[in-house]
């Protein structure tokens, strides 16, 4: 068996941890660049417990500027088995409300600037991504949200969009219009990098407002979002601590597979592969390599 680690990716409002036992911070390394920040470890019971701000602390780092492999990269180092993003979101759904925390179970991904994937020329893998999230982690989330009364919807599909800007009203109603139901700018490349690097993930959408489809409601702007995430952060310390203290010890393996997932990816035969990525990818596919 396997140890757990559980790691969380705090995004806009969520910089740090508190209540974490054994504290301490940690430059991590990798041969992608300088994650978003120090890694913050410690104990949550028996739990080992990691921690990044995506954003960095003091929210630094635009969606668009963040290195995502390398945040992935250094998660997989610090031996994190399973990963919980938590993203503050608009929302395209009358019933989900700001405050309401939406348990996503699917991607749209409209980003276009960023580093998507740990391989490439050299060595090509493809990893699936039909059903992104893990069904196991995703329980765990729901199952803490109960018993913590947090507002939440249990699926829901997350439109991701490159940014900075917020949408135009006409991009809001089209990605209603395909069935999305919330709207953020961080979780791709994160959830396909976690992907290949054979984390289980599962993602926390916190709803602040609802974009600009609304005709009740004004447009989305920062003064509100702010407000709205204050609410939301303390809601997430409580929903990260009652989904550790029920955490199980060991790793659970994934019944979709994803910490197994590039037994059957890797595709560029092994004497063709190139040395130079090959070193780059020891963490993230060392168990293959």
């Amino acid at each position: 068996m396997t140890k757990a680690v559980l790691g969380i990716i705090g995004g806009s409002g969520l910089y740090d941890l508190p209540g974490l036992q054994n504290r301490h911070s940690k430059k991590i390394e990798t041969p992608w660049g300088d994650p978003s920040d120090e890694l913050l470890f410690g104990h949550l019971g028996e739990l080992e417990m990691v921690f990044l701000p995506r954003h960095g602390k003091g929210h630094t780092i635009p969606p668009g500027e963040i290195n995502y492999r390398a945040n992935i990269d250094a998660m997989k180092r610090a031996g994190v088995t399973d990963l919980v993003s938590v993203s503050a979101c608009g929302s395209f759904r009358e019933a989900l409300s700001p405050g309401t925390f939406v348990l996503v179970d699917q991607f749209i991904d409209r980003t276009f600037a960023r580093e998507k994937s740990f391989f490439g020329k050299g060595c090509v893998a493809h990893v699936p991504m039909a059903d992104p999230v893990s069904p196991l982690l995703v329980n765990r989330l729901e199952k803490a949200a109960i018993a913590e009364e947090i507002p939440h919807a249990l699926g829901g599909t997350y439109l991701v969009m490159e940014g900075p800007q917020f949408s135009t009203r006409a991009e809001s109603f089209m990605y209603r219009s395909w069935g999305c139901d919330v709207i953020g700018m961080t979780n791709m490349p994160e959830a396909k990098l976690a992907r290949e690097a054979e984390i289980c993930y599962a993602s926390v959408a916190m709803v602040t407002d609802y974009d600009c489809w609304h005709d009740a409601h004004q447009d989305v702007d920062i003064e509100q979002i702010i407000k709205t995430l204050t609410e939301n952060s303390a809601k997430a310390q409580r929903l990260v601590a009652k989904l550790a203290a029920d955490f199980p010890i060991e790793h659970e393996a994934c019944p979709r597979g994803s910490d197994r997932v590039l037994d059957t990816a890797m595709i560029t035969v092994p004497d063709a592969r190139d040395p130079q990525l090959l070193k780059k990818l020891d963490a993230v596919a060392g168990r293959v390599l």
